[in-house]
């Protein structure tokens, strides 16, 4: 009986091992297959995903193109920068690391969300900027805690560093981050979400050429996204570098003759049309824009009423005033209509219609012809020379002056002027031209108006006997590594239609303007540089409020003054325009600048490490 249960047991037990055998060896095979399968049958699909997960592409910014004055006086830098990027794919949590991030680096945790929002349809394995140029104490916090931060990375990328700024703000512009339209227009051409982008100025006009090109790097990353090793680098191609035509020494110079003043200066070389400097007050700081300009900062830019973010030299318009004589002599003495001898009687006034036209000087300037007409600016002479004219005969030498379309400068944004006719006040009033108008326009008023640029253009084609220039800025563009791409040479666009003689004439005129004792300018003289000028006060209709020693009221708002001017007398090396807003008279406010201006450049020869100006000439008279 005993063994007859013994034997049952035994049965049972063998019976029972051989099937957990069988379930070991079926899972063993199970096993075997499946590592057969993933190693041998879909061993490359894997190891590609595996690689795809820890190899990525790492986009490297070219170094952008740096900018010289044109004695190779470096103006615009590049500087290392610290840009803050999250890539999402490997932050997770979000949320969590996020509110880490905030709390070490102490940068708003709102100002983060709501760079990830606008980030929004980004790829979930591409870098997302969260913070330009972080400063050195919130880049130190990340990299002792960057453990804790997955997903989290600090770039380095080249920002701008303007030396200067506010100096030469108009003229070089700056960098702002790339807009969604922007990003839309230039799909094609490289760029992405977080690139910085000329905004205006050279920066803009020239961004093809200072970009360059971006390289990248194939890198390994860890698990929360950090790397590991460089694998690969395609090296970037630094962009061109510029110079500029611009003195930046007689750029101080002409900026600091305007602190405390609204307006422009211009100075050109006349036989190439080159800018030696171009000057607008105020200025701002581009540095401002390097890490994101503040909304309030923004707001107060473009709410100055002093209009700080504009360049007056080109995009300001004003009425000529007086500077428009020279125009209108011009077209007298072409047209047969005055001659070196034709002499009117100035009383002080004139009248026409029911009006009477005063001249500046109202007891009047007596007999005069056309070389005191220029140097005493008699308005009353220009009156009855505007009558025999007519507003369509102005017009045209006006345009052929080049006033009433952009001069073709190589910045962006300029403003071309006004050249009234009288089909163009019929077409935009519809109402036809009036005589009395005409007497306006003969001096420079009424609806006429000009740039700075323009009218220093129109200096320098009087002074260099009759050549219209292009104006240009860029002087040489070259590669990184010193291969010249652009040079530029002057472009003549067109020649004054005057004679010879009567070009001499009102020459002779301008120079009588400065060196003769009644000239508008006499007191700017310049001891051994003969220089020729003309003033100009452009009137401004409308009273402001002045709230001076708490007393509330409307008081007149003053004239613009003017002064346009070349020297030396032959063979003239500059030509000038200055306008100050509201300066009241051009001999007392724009003239003085003017001669500084030309003062310094004729006798510095070489730029100066000290580019302080001499004090102004004392202004002795109050004139046109």
């Amino acid at each position: 009986m005993i063994n007859y249960l013994e034997n049952v047991d035994s049965e049972w037990f063998n019976q029972r091992l051989s099937a957990a055998l069988t379930v070991v060896v079926a899972a063993f095979v199970v096993l075997i297959a499946r590592l057969l399968f993933l190693q041998v049958i879909e061993g490359e699909e894997l190891r590609r995903l595996s690689e795809i997960n820890s190899i990525r592409l790492k986009s490297v910014d070219a170094p952008r193109g740096l900018i010289y004055d044109t004695h190779d006086r470096l103006l615009v830098d590049n500087r290392p920068s610290y840009d803050l990027s999250i890539i999402i794919k490997d932050a997770d949590p979000l949320a969590q690391t996020i509110a880490k991030l905030s709390r070490y680096s102490g940068i708003d945790e709102t100002q983060l969300l709501e760079s990830l929002e606008k980030a929004k349809g980004t790829q979930a394995f591409k870098p997302v900027m969260l913070k330009p140029d972080i400063d050195r104490d919130a880049l130190a916090a990340i990299a002792v805690n960057r453990w804790d931060l997955p997903g989290i990375v600090v770039n380095v990328s080249p920002r701008r560093d303007y030396i200067y700024s506010p100096s030469t703000a108009h003229i070089l512009g700056y960098m702002g981050e790339i807009g969604v339209e922007e990003l839309k227009n230039k799909a094609d051409s490289g760029y992405k979400t977080g690139d910085f982008i000329g905004k205006n100025g050279i920066e803009r006009a020239r961004e093809p050429w200072l970009r360059g090109k971006r390289g990248g790097q194939q890198v390994e990353v860890n698990a929360t996204g950090q790397v590991v090793r460089v694998l690969n680098t395609v090296d970037a191609i630094p962009g061109h570098n510029i110079i500029l035509s611009i003195d930046q020494n007689l750029q101080l110079t002409a900026e600091q003759l305007l602190v405390d003043k609204a307006g422009a200066a211009v100075a050109v070389d006349p036989s190439t049309g080159q800018v030696l400097a171009m000057a607008s007050s105020p200025s701002f700081d581009q540095n401002d824009f390097i890490s994101g300009i503040s909304h309030d900062a923004w707001n107060a830019l473009i709410t100055d009423p002093l209009r700080p973010f504009e360049n007056k030299a080109i995009q300001a318009e004003y009425p000529p005033a007086s500077t428009y004589k020279i125009i209108a002599a011009a077209a007298g003495l072409e047209e047969g209509v005055i001659d070196a001898g034709s002499s009117v009687f100035c009383p002080g006034f004139l009248k026409f219609g029911n009006r009477t036209y005063r001249c500046w000087k109202k007891w009047g300037h007596g007999d005069v012809e056309i070389l005191k007409a220029l140097s005493e600016s008699c308005d009353v002479y220009f009156y009855r020379l505007g009558q025999e004219l007519g507003v369509d005969r102005l017009a045209w030498y006006a345009r052929a002056f080049g006033l009433g379309e952009p001069t073709g400068i190589d910045l962006d944004h300029e403003a071309g002027g006004l050249v009234p006719t009288a089909q163009w006040k019929k077409k935009r009033t519809g109402v036809s031209w009036q005589k009395g108008e005409t007497l306006s326009i003969v001096i420079g008023q009424g609806f006429n108006l000009t740039t700075p640029l323009q009218m220093a253009m129109v200096a320098a084609s009087v002074g260099n006997g009759g050549t219209r220039y292009r104006p240009k800025i860029v002087k040489t563009i070259r590669t990184a590594d010193g291969r010249t791409v652009y040079e530029s040479v002057p472009e003549a666009v067109g020649r004054l239609p005057i004679s010879e003689k009567n070009l001499q004439l009102v020459r002779e005129g301008l120079f009588k303007v400065v060196n003769d004792r009644h000239g508008t300018a006499w007191a700017s003289r310049l001891e051994g540089m003969s220089m020729c000028g003309k003033t100009g006060t452009a009137q401004v209709v409308g009273r402001r409020d002045n709230d001076a020693d708490g007393a509330s009221e409307r008081e007149p708002i003053k004239d613009h003054a003017w002064f346009v001017a070349y020297a030396p007398r032959d063979n003239p090396k500059i030509a000038v325009a200055v306008m100050v807003e509201h300066g009241e008279h051009g001999s007392s406010a724009a003239a003085p600048v003017a001669a500084e201006i030309i003062r310094h450049y004729l006798s510095s020869g070489k730029p100066k490490g000290d580019a302080s100006p001499a004090a102004s000439p004392a202004v002795s008279r109050v004139g046109d």
